[in-house]
């Protein structure tokens, strides 16, 4: 009989960004080691039809497996997943599984807050580092409050370093005890997190 569980990795970057975070995020997975124990999780706010090319090359010359998460499918140990729409994460008795709708508050694709909100409850069982990346408005703000408040790691960009600094200015201001750093700090972090 087939084993129906599904690899739990015992680590997580969840990782919010919008205008100018595409540079920043190809930053960060082009420098990622083999992942082990980790998987990334991307809310990048963009076009939808756009996901899967922005996927596809996030993939390109890259170890580890690269996808847009779909409705019903399993996050799996040592992959990294590009986010759409209202997506979010429950546990079942098999392993974590992404529900995935169009975003019902709001014009962002995908929404961070409703995303990164999901994880909140899984932030005692598994290490979690949130990430807010550059971008207008304050989209993943209060979900980083919240997790930062369960136990969660929390980094977002330094003003100098942001493209555009309306979330990580944010983030500064109202999140609790998060670390500043520029992106090539950032990248350090993640690295030395993931390993």
């Amino acid at each position: 009989m087939q084993n129906l569980k599904h690899s739990i990795p015992s680590k997580i970057v969840l990782i919010g960004a919008s205008t100018g975070g595409p540079g920043q995020i190809e930053k960060i997975i082009n420098a990622l080691p083999e992942l082990k124990n980790t998987s990334i999780v991307i809310a990048q706010h963009m076009v939808v039809g756009f996901m899967a090319s922005f996927a596809k090359r996030l993939q390109e010359n890259h170890l580890n497996p690269i996808s847009v998460a779909q409705d019903n499918t399993y996050l799996e140990n040592a992959n990294v997943y590009v986010c759409c729409g209202a997506t979010t994460v429950s546990k079942n008795s098999s392993g974590f599984i992404f529900s995935k709708k169009d975003s019902p508050v709001n014009a962002f694709n995908p929404d961070i807050n409703i995303l990164f909100n999901s994880f909140v409850v899984f932030a005692k069982e598994v290490e979690i580092l949130s990430v807010i990346l550059t971008g207008i408005g304050h989209d993943g703000v209060e979900a980083c409050k919240t997790l930062g408040l369960n136990g969660s790691s929390c980094i977002t960009e330094s003003e100098g370093s942001a493209i555009v600094d309306g979330m990580p200015s944010r983030a500064r201001k109202e999140v609790q005890n998060i670390k500043v750093l520029d992106i090539s700090e950032i990248v350090e972090s993640i690295k030395e997190f993931c390993t």
